[in-house]
């Protein structure tokens, strides 16, 4: 089923999507890949200020390539999510709802999913030039040294995504393997 969102993903929101629905995405969300995530845990376990509000922001694992003439950023297509597990069920319980990369999670950030009534996405690996498009605006928040591993807020306007890991603990992944064997 498509479906159309604003950002950002609430509770509420995340809760009407299940496994398998197609979402066109439009509004703020960061951007963050494993460099920066390590940076938040090292603040995280530190006790400090986080740089960005977590309360319910949508990340996307991306690491963009330089931008173009009169366009907001390069190609920006996701990164494989496993690489950010270790760290995303914490983030999950300080308030993020919604994660944007590609390929399978662990079951402790499937469980975190459930917990929290959050929600992981999957974008189209090797579309980067074309989910590029949705994106409309970009700035670096955060973590400039890290290059194109900064933290950045991006506005999207119907960027396309595919609901994998839904908060009532379906995962298309796990469904779709199941249905193809029929």
């Amino acid at each position: 089923m498509d479906k159309k969102i604003t950002l950002p993903i609430t509770s509420e929101k995340a809760k009407d999507l299940k496994a398998g629905d197609y979402v066109y995405l439009s509004g703020e969300m960061y951007v963050a890949r494993d460099a920066a995530h390590k940076r938040l845990m090292e603040l995280i376990s530190e006790g400090k200020e986080l740089p960005i509000d977590l309360k319910d922001a949508t990340i996307y694992y991306m690491g963009p390539s330089p931008a173009r003439e009169g366009r907001p950023i390069g190609s920006a297509g996701p990164t494989t999510a496993s690489r950010m597990d270790k760290y995303a069920p914490i983030l999950l319980d300080l308030g993020e709802k919604a994660m944007i990369g590609k390929g399978r999670r662990t079951k402790e950030v499937m469980d975190a999913l459930v917990r929290n009534s959050a929600v992981y996405f999957a974008a189209i690996g090797g579309a980067g030039a074309l989910l590029s498009k949705c994106i409309v605006e970009s700035e670096i928040v955060c973590y400039e040294d890290l290059g194109a591993e900064a933290i950045r807020k991006i506005k999207v306007v119907d960027f396309p995504v595919i609901v994998v890991g839904d908060c009532h603990g379906n995962n298309l992944y796990e469904t779709a393997i199941l249905q193809y064997k029929k």
